[in-house]
C-alpha cells in the first residue's frame, strides 16, 4: 500500500509547489514544468525529457485527485477561520466611527 502523503509531497515537489496552493498556482506551475520538459523542445536529450514529462502528468493527476476528493468542512468553526479581512477587521473592532464604518 502506498503511503498517500509521500505521493502527495513528492508530486507537490516534483511540480515545484509550496506547501499552500491555490488551483491557479497548481496549473500554472504544471503549464511551467510541462513546457520546460517537453521533449519538442529538446534537441539533445528527448529520453529524459520524454520521461520528465511522465512524471509531471503523473504527479499532476495525483495533486488533481487530491483537490478533487478533498473534504470540505462546512461548520460554522471552519467557516470563521476563513474570514475575509473586512470581517477580521470588524471583529476585532467592532462598528467604531474612530476607523470609518458606523
Amino acid at each position: 500500500m502506498k503511503d498517500r502523503f509521500k505521493e502527495i509531497d513528492e508530486a507537490r515537489k516534483l511540480l515545484n509547489l509550496p506547501e499552500t496552493a491555490s488551483m491557479e498556482t497548481i496549473k500554472a506551475n504544471y503549464k511551467k514544468m510541462i513546457a520546460k520538459w517537453h521533449p519538442d523542445k529538446s534537441l539533445e536529450n528527448k529520453k529524459e525529457c520524454a520521461e520528465m514529462t511522465r512524471k509531471l502528468i503523473a504527479a499532476q493527476e495525483v495533486i488533481l485527485d487530491y483537490c478533487q476528493n478533498y473534504q470540505f468542512s462546512f461548520s460554522k468553526e471552519s467557516v470563521k477561520r476563513h474570514k475575509t479581512k473586512e470581517e477580521w477587521w470588524f471583529d476585532r473592532f467592532g462598528h467604531d466611527p474612530l476607523w470609518g464604518k458606523q
